[in-house]
């Protein structure tokens, strides 16, 4: 009877979207495209064992089933976080029935880098010998988790994270089924795929909870964070004063008011505050509002904290106040504290994008088949020690994080920027120019 009421359960909105060919997986057509290697494979009705890499959410599991049902294999599931040897022996033997029988078994495995290496070699015989056609499925690096062995014996196909056009088709999707659109704005939904950094299932997920929403009211970005996002917790109001005098003693520092600094100091001191949390906040101003503007403040803030800790009260108190001394009388810059949060927010809008492959070590016969280490131009090979290659990530344009001010030391690392700036400038005006001059000779050719 459970089967009758089996399809009336409710189901996940990822299950429900779950593509039923080939053809309905988005963001992998250099595989399954009509040149794709795995589409190859399914006109020849035959299919060889393979290990798919990707993140999470990009269609692994979806595709080894469609890839069974091409080919009329009987389709085997295990994951290697919950099965051990006497699940494959189970599987094995089925699998030998089988094809007894006249049919063969696609035996996938999620999450196959779990798997020790004498698991892994006991897939070794029956692959060889037919008996199973392995698919593995890993998010994890195979030249690093996967067995030599195995890996001869299986092809490595890489999948892509979802990219935005591949993500807004899967929501279309998700809308058609539900009828109506999410109701976001233009730039809620640029934000809901941020969210999703390149997962399809988390995407879905991610809808499932916004379709629960009335339609009729419109989403911004902030109106999207509060929907699928818990609030951080607030502080206990009982420690008000503690976070009032802490705010007035950093705002003091940063407005290079020394000396109401010390009195906010010595204020909570007299309230009994842990002068080791002072000495820890008193490293965060010198990180956040003087950073390279001084250097050195940080290396007294460090050394005001450990000679605290070694003479402790009283005696330990003077080196922390002249560390609210020395930070109340530096030149200040938050440039460095902005650059990091520009660079985290360009970080989150861009997701899990590689770092370009010419970058990347090459250890592994496989990655260097992959391009990886292809092209690298070694610094100090090249003329001043600059090669000016691109170091951010192919298709994503160069941003700058970092602008020093003209306060302090600052002043000298601006114009180090200045000169990089000029180097890079002239590396890609040369290689620009070369590019033209190849370009005009195979014109000439032709």
């Amino acid at each position: 009877m459970s089967g009758l009421f089996e399809a009336q359960a409710p189901r996940p909105l990822a299950d429900r979207l779950r593509p039923q060919k080939i053809a309905d997986i988005v963001g992998q057509d250099h595989l399954i495209g009509a040149n794709g290697p795995i589409a190859r494979m399914l006109a020849a009705g035959q299919v060889s064992s393979m290990i798919l890499w990707g993140p999470p959410g990009c269609g692994k599991t979806t595709l080894a089933k469609l890839l069974a049902d091409g080919v009329d294999l009987h389709f085997e599931l295990l994951s290697a976080v919950f099965s051990g040897v006497a699940d494959l022996r189970k599987v094995f033997e089925a699998a030998r029935e089988r094809r007894r029988m006249g049919q063969g078994t696609l035996l996938f495995i999620d999450e196959i880098h779990r798997f020790n290496r004498a698991q892994q070699d006991g897939f070794l015989p029956y692959v060889e010998d037919g008996t199973i056609v392995l698919v593995g499925a890993t998010t994890e690096n195979p030249s690093f988790e996967l067995n030599a062995a195995l890996l001869s014996r299986a092809q490595v196909f890489v999948l892509n994270r979802l990219d935005e056009a591949a993500m807004a088709q899967l929501l279309g999707r998700a809308e058609a089924l539900m009828g109506y659109r999410l109701p976001l704005d233009a730039a809620a939904r640029a934000a809901l795929f941020e969210m999703a950094d390149g997962d399809g299932r988390y995407l879905l997920n991610l809808a499932e909870e916004l379709f629960r929403l009335p339609p009729e009211v419109t989403l911004d970005p902030a109106g999207l964070a509060k929907a699928v996002q818990r609030r951080a917790p607030l502080y206990d109001k009982a420690q008000e004063g503690h976070y009032n005098l802490i705010s007035a003693l950093h705002k003091s520092l940063r407005g290079s008011d020394t000396d109401a600094a010390l009195y906010w100091f010595g204020r909570m001191l007299d309230g009994g505050e842990d002068p080791l949390y002072v000495a820890r906040r008193l490293v965060r101003f010198a990180v956040e509002d003087i950073g390279l503007a001084d250097p050195n403040a940080l290396v007294q803030a460090l050394a005001g904290w450990d000679t605290y800790k070694r003479l402790g009260s009283p005696e330990g108190e003077l080196a922390l106040a002249q560390v609210v001394i020395y930070l109340g009388t530096a030149p200040k810059s938050n440039a460095a504290y902005k650059a990091y949060n520009a660079a985290r927010r360009t970080a989150k809008q861009h997701g899990s994008l590689m770092p370009p492959k010419h970058i990347l070590n090459a250890p592994t016969k496989l990655m260097k088949e992959l391009g990886y280490a292809a092209g690298y131009a070694y610094d100090h090979d090249a003329e001043d020690g600059f090669s000016g290659q691109n170091y951010f990530p192919d298709g994503m344009r160069r941003e700058r994080f970092y602008h020093p001010v003209e306060r302090g030391f600052e002043r000298d690392l601006a114009k180090r920027q200045e000169y990089w700036d000029k180097l890079r400038q002239k590396r890609q005006s040369a290689e620009r120019q070369a590019a033209r001059r190849d370009q005009d000779d195979r014109d000439q050719d032709s």
